[in-house]
């Protein structure tokens, strides 16, 4: 295929290189002269180990060349691909104007343009960017139409200085967001290449946004990570523990600690343990002066979340409110330290509301004082009594009878299937 890249800074540079190996024409992009020489040269312009190397390959296969000649760019490429900077500002927001500038460039162009030109940032942006403000603003400029005249996608990198052509060539997932299925088809192309270098991962065709998304989550959760060590590090340090080889015991738990189990949207944590254990630990940090903010926060993060959750409930206007499945999670009769209580409590201060509450596991008698709560014992009879249903574990044992029913449901930890017309906390 024949590509643009605008920017040749990191992202650019190696993207550059990696796409034309593949056997694509590469034509990369940017303002800065030097950076155009030092392309062409077969040098990189920024250090990335065996990055010149490639780019010497490169070079001499006449499958890259760099120029700070748009117009050309444009016209000879059939996907632009912009890898340009979005810093932040003072605010901490993100400075999109590097974006913008690439984007009425190649819609300048595009005006000239016959063929369907498909558009793909890498750079990260906020979600709701392409829809909002990068469409809109390439339309005006050019003067036509997306998904008739332009294709453009999202497309972001996970590039990690050091070891960038590996994670180029031996990516986890690639992640596509597209307009239209002739962007995706056009973009998902650019990553098949020739039997020397190939990039073979699963391919993700996931709205703009999520894509968008995807690199916030990624990095906010890697940040998060190394202040969850420090934090424990700290602490086994204080209490003559070794913290490399604890968190090294931590990491082979790839059942629960490094796992996708625990990264499941829905609602409040709750049990015995997660709660008591984040409790004490953080009991015995204060108990030696010792400040752990990321560990300290999460008690109250929980807190704010339910708290979300009754707001949901209170926001209905509805006064007959039965509750389904009580304890913490499917398959126990657990109820200790569950959020779904604490909003029951809190609803039972108001006069105004009628409860109700079952559970196929637990025995409900005695767990609320109140006499205003009434116990279910005839699910169907229920439905006649009550104006919302709340499901706030991940029982399943509900969904046949709840599809039935034309009250609201509200599904906390989404558990219903996509077909139910419920209301989510998350």
């Amino acid at each position: 295929m024949n590509i643009s890249i605008f920017g040749l800074g990191y992202v650019g540079s190696v993207s550059s290189a990696c796409f034309s190996l593949m056997g694509h024409n590469v034509i990369g992009v940017d303002n800065k002269e030097h950076k155009n020489v030092s392309i062409n040269s077969g040098q990189a312009p920024i250090f990335e180990s065996g990055l010149d190397e490639l780019l010497s390959k490169s070079i001499e296969s006449n499958r890259l060349s760099a120029t700070s000649d748009v117009k050309y760019a444009v016209e000879n490429s059939d996907i632009s691909i912009i890898c340009v900077g979005t810093p932040s500002k003072p605010n901490g927001s993100v400075d999109i104007s590097y974006i913008i500038n690439v984007c009425t460039q190649i819609a300048e162009v595009l005006v000239q343009k016959k063929s369907y030109h498909v558009i793909v940032i890498r750079s990260t942006i906020p979600p709701g960017t392409i829809e909002n403000s990068l469409i809109p603003h390439i339309e005006k400029i050019s003067g036509l139409k997306v998904r008739k005249d332009f294709g453009i996608g999202m497309n972001p990198e996970f590039l990690r200085e050091g070891t960038a052509i590996d994670d180029f060539f031996d990516p986890q997932r690639i992640v596509i967001g597209a307009i239209d299925q002739l962007s995706y088809k056009k973009i998902s192309e650019i990553y098949e290449g020739n039997k020397n270098y190939n990039v073979k991962a699963e391919l993700f065709n996931v709205p703009i946004k999520n894509a968008e998304m995807c690199k916030y989550v990624d990095n906010s959760f890697h940040a998060m990570k190394v202040v969850f060590g420090n934090e424990v590090g700290v602490i086994s340090k204080n209490l003559g523990i070794d913290s490399r080889e604890l968190m090294e015991i931590f990491c082979k738990d790839r059942k629960l600690n490094l796992s996708p189990y625990y990264f499941r949207p829905g609602f409040s944590f709750g049990g015995s343990c997660l709660p008591k254990d984040l409790k004490g630990l953080n009991f015995i940090a204060k108990d030696m002066n010792l400040e752990v903010p990321l560990l300290n926060s999460v008690i109250n993060s929980n807190k704010i979340h339910t708290n979300r959750a009754l707001e949901i409930i209170v926001k209905t206007n509805k006064t007959k409110i039965a509750f389904l499945g009580l304890s913490f999670k499917d398959n126990t009769d657990d109820i200790r330290e569950n959020p779904i209580i604490n909003i029951i409590n809190e609803l039972l201060k108001s006069q105004k509301y009628d409860l109700s509450i079952h559970d196929p596991i637990v025995d409900l008698q005695g767990i609320f004082s109140s006499k205003k709560i009434k116990i279910i014992t005839n699910l169907t009879e229920s439905i006649k009594e009550n104006e919302v249903f709340v499901l706030s574990n991940n029982s399943s044992f509900y969904n046949t009878w709840l599809s039935n029913i034309d009250k609201i449901l509200i599904d906390l930890n989404k558990t219903l299937p996509s077909s139910f017309d419920s209301i989510s906390l998350v």
